[in-house]
């Protein structure tokens, strides 16, 4: 199995787009990139704008060769509405578009789902349930919030299983609650891709309570499970203080022997962390490296 993390945050966009190879196939994780629309009142940068159109044009590549197409949930960093020709022939597993959802994404799933009739090969609603794709067993979490709450809907978490596991947290904000952990500890993932806590919102839209269960529960994790690899990015490194936040975590990740990490240096490349740099992008106060150069 060859896990490609093809967007995310760390590498300069809002993203968690992730193809899956394994046993001859090509499973496509959440083929979405967006921009954070404002940050520190200023609009994304010419910077992230270049990236998005770069990166974009790589999920669309990914996407083609792919059989299988995963959608978590219909936030628009994770699919994108003005390109359903992607899902062309594709075996598209859903969100469940009625059950356990809020308005806005019930809307949005509306829209989605008129735009793959005659297009997708098959629409599964995965909720809950597990496939075999001739060796490869591709399984899906029940419904769980988005975070510490359900007032932005709730996602599915994602388990791919060959030769080793490969678990995709989606938009779970950090694990704080116990419904968001116990997938991942029934699964016993190698490793684990997470979307990580929204500390860049606290304390005003990250309670102290959510902020303080994410590590915990992560620390727990960790502890448990003892993947090869644990990568923390999405809204955890849209905080400028992601190094400082994650310290402890970072020791005790080495003292157990896992390798805690952002998406971007899982890639092997360096980190973008675009939008949290903002202020310092518009006041030229970021110099780039010529490895991060490359990558733009």
């Amino acid at each position: 199995m060859r896990v490609e993390i093809i967007a995310s945050d760390s590498l300069g966009v809002r993203s968690m787009a992730t193809c899956v190879h394994a046993g001859g196939h090509k499973i496509f994780i959440d083929p979405g990139v967006a921009l954070g629309p404002k940050r520190y009142g200023l609009f994304p940068h010419q910077l992230e704008l270049l990236m998005k159109e770069h990166l974009w044009r790589k999920v669309e590549e990914r996407v083609k060769e792919a059989e299988y197409v995963v959608i978590t949930h219909y936030h628009h960093d994770h699919y994108n509405p003005e390109a359903y020709h992607i899902f062309k022939d594709k075996v598209v597993f859903i969100k469940d578009p009625e059950r356990f959802i809020n308005k806005s994404q019930r809307e949005r799933a509306s829209l989605l789902l008129e735009g793959l009739k005659g297009l997708a090969k098959d629409i599964v609603v995965a909720d809950g349930k597990s496939f075999d794709l001739g060796g490869v067993r591709l399984s899906f979490s029940e419904p769980v919030p988005h975070g510490y709450t359900d007032r932005l809907g709730y996602v599915l978490q994602v388990l791919v299983e060959e030769d080793f596991r490969f678990l995709f947290t989606s938009d779970v904000q950090g694990f704080p609650l116990d419904a968001h952990k116990d997938f991942v500890i029934d699964a016993r993932p190698d490793v684990i891709f997470a979307d990580g806590p929204a500390t860049y919102l606290f304390p005003k839209r990250f309670s102290k309570s959510a902020y303080e269960a994410s590590f915990a529960n992560m620390a727990e994790l960790l502890e448990r499970v003892r993947p090869s690899f644990f990568i923390v990015d999405h809204h955890a490194t849209r905080d400028v203080k992601y190094t400082e936040r994650f310290g402890e975590l970072s020791s005790l990740s080495k003292n157990l022997g896992v390798l805690l990490c952002t998406a971007a240096h899982y890639m092997g490349k360096e980190n973008l962390f675009l939008e949290a740099w903002r202020k310092k992008l518009y006041g030229n106060e970021i110099g780039l490296s010529p490895e991060q150069v490359q990558q733009v």
